[in-house]
Formats: C-alpha cells, structure tokens, sequence
C-alpha cells in the first residue's frame, strides 16, 4: 500500500475516532507502566478494576520493590497471568529503583531490559508516558494494518517496522490508538462489519493474515 494510500486512511480514522487515547486509568508515570504492564491479555477495562487497590498499597516504585509477593498477587488476581506479572513488576521495581534511581527509563532499550516488559509495552511507555514516537502493536494493531494492506506480515515486530517505515514518527503514537479504536469497533476479530467501515473502498481486505 502505498504512503498516499495509508495517509488517506489515517485522516479518515483520525475523522472517525477524534477522541482515540488509551484507556487505562492512570495518574503518573509509575501507574501507567503498571497498567501497561497488567493489560496483556487482558482488556483495559479489567486492568481498571484491580489498579485502584494496587496503587493505593503500593503507591510508587519504592514500595512494589518491597511488595510482598503473595499480597500482590492477591491484589492483580483479577487479570490474567497474575502471578507471573506480579513477579515481573517487583523485579522491574528493584532494577528501576537500583540501577535507574527510581526513575523510569526514557529509552525504549532500557524498557526492554525490565522484566515483563516487550516491544509493545515499550512502545506505549515511549509515546504516552513520555510523549515520544512510539508505535505498540497489539492484536487489534496487527489485524487491521495487516487486513488493509497497510503491513503485510504475521508477526507484530515486523508489523511495527512496516508501519514505522511508512507513517511520519508524528503520527506513529496516534496511529497505535486510531487502529486500536477501529479494530475494537468495526474491523472486529469475528464478523467484522465492513458494510460500515470507512475505510472500506481502501482496504485490501487480507483476512487471510488472520490465519
């Protein structure tokens, strides 16, 4: 798909999804890299649910890397893979806490080196919390760049370059939200509702790619 092609589909969704941002419920950094951390594979809406107990227990790095274990699993039950992610966040706490002051790393490597945390998570960290260009591609990001034309890959890391290669950096972070928005309301996993997509007269149409 050519740059010309994707631009026009970026300002019809931009048209479309004028209020497109992430809704995990968050305050600062540290809570939006927690939640960040807790969404995969889960909804937003369920990470909501369990933050405002786990922050108000552990309201800054300094106290997840003292967390108790089991206390917080307790607290993070109510989304999937808890306890691995409970135990990612409190060693993610100690490496910030000692090698990084206590502060969250700014450069996306750095993320990478935190346990728990993958080029999605990253990317998220990158351009919301510290509004830089970053492009997070999640399963809604993956299904729609690749069912339009927009990528053509099976794998999310090859998608991210895809789309980083063809889309201006400063459209990259609105980008991530735009197809997040469209694939959750009409691009849908099952039963896609292409007889009201407005984007439908550009999209390749490649539902082979969810295969």
């Amino acid at each position: 798909m050519t740059r010309s092609k994707i631009n026009t589909i970026l300002r019809i969704l931009t048209e479309t999804y004028p209020d497109a941002s992430t809704r995990l419920q968050y305050y600062n950094l540290y809570q939006l890299m927690v939640a960040v951390v807790l969404s995969a594979q889960c909804t937003d809406e369920q990470v909501n649910k369990v933050t405002p107990a786990l922050f108000k227990h552990y309201p800054d790095i300094n106290c997840l890397a003292k967390a108790d274990l089991n206390e917080l699993e307790k607290l993070i039950n109510g989304v999937g893979l808890f306890r691995a992610k409970a135990k990612n966040l409190k060693e993610s706490a100690i490496i910030i806490r000692d090698k990084y002051s206590g502060q969250i790393p700014d450069q996306f490597e750095d993320l990478l080196t935190l346990p728990g945390i993958g080029r999605k998570t990253a990317n998220v960290i990158i351009s919301v919390g510290f509004e830089k260009p970053g492009l997070a591609v999640d399963t809604h990001v993956q299904r729609v760049a690749n069912r339009t034309g927009m990528a053509h890959t099976k794998m999310p890391h090859q998608t991210e370059m895809q789309l980083k290669k063809n889309i201006a950096r400063n459209r990259w972070s609105q980008t991530h939200h735009l197809l997040i928005y469209h694939g959750r309301q009409i691009c849908k996993a099952r039963n896609p509702l292409c007889d009201i997509c407005p984007i439908e007269k550009y999209c390749e149409k490649n539902f082979e790619k969810d295969k």
